[in-house]
């Protein structure tokens, strides 16, 4: 049988928190103080066990978790509120790179999309602080599927809606559950990890590869051999 090439990728899909925008701390201090108004502590453990869920999902979690008599769509309106609220006061938390990276890359014509766990308020509130949102062909919410990250269907979701095969898309991730839900999507996955929020153990070694920064995708990474 002849070898192939490497190919490059049809689509680049990137998560938001954490890769785009350095939220990760800013959905850690929301919780931690809708918590303690609720007369509740916040955790490291109740911040590792949202991780990747979508909106109703973390908040089954935290309501769980707090032992609060609280409608999980209540949670996720006043929580999403507190967030919408920081980006409107302050702007988006900027990540080194990822404007030019986005930017630099659709400019080439190659499609481009979000697939994040945030709430989709909070992923349009982001993309428009970043002055990015008109170059995304896709944007797609956990919330609009089954189950979140770790779980692939974000992500599949995306290449769906994108028309690509998801073998021919390269995610842009910096969570152990984000880069396991692109495995199980059947993409290629780049973690970048977040100075802030760390990924968990097993991230890298799950990872397709691990990037410095979003700078690195100049050049893009090339897919493996068909």
């Amino acid at each position: 049988m002849p070898s192939h090439p490497p190919r490059r990728p049809a689509a680049v899909i990137f998560d938001l928190d954490g890769v785009l925008v350095d939220a990760e701390v800013w959905w850690d201090e929301v919780r931690r103080a809708w918590a303690a108004e609720h007369g509740r502590a916040w955790s490291r453990a109740d911040q590792a066990a949202v991780m990747g869920a979508n909106s109703l999902g973390w908040a089954r979690i935290i309501r769980d978790r707090l032992d609060l008599d609280l409608p999980e769509q209540e949670i996720v309106d006043e929580i999403v509120g507190l967030m919408i609220a920081r980006y409107r006061s302050r702007g988006a938390p900027r990540i080194s790179a990822a404007v030019d990276a986005v930017r630099r890359l659709a400019a080439t014509g190659l499609p481009v999309a979000v697939a994040s766990s945030s709430h989709r308020t909070v992923i349009d509130a982001a993309l428009d602080s970043l002055g990015i949102a008109n170059l995304f062909r896709v944007v797609v919410a956990s919330d609009e599927v089954a189950d979140g990250k770790p779980a692939p269907d974000v992500y599949l979701l995306a290449a769906r809606r994108l028309a690509i095969d998801p073998a021919d898309c390269l995610v842009i991730e910096d969570s152990l559950n984000g880069v396991l839900a692109a495995r199980a999507a059947g993409m290629m996955v780049a973690l970048v990890p977040n100075g802030s929020v760390p990924p968990a153990a097993g991230a890298r070694e799950a990872a397709s590869m691990t990037l410095g920064s979003l700078a690195e995708l100049d050049p893009l990474p090339t897919l493996p051999a068909a």
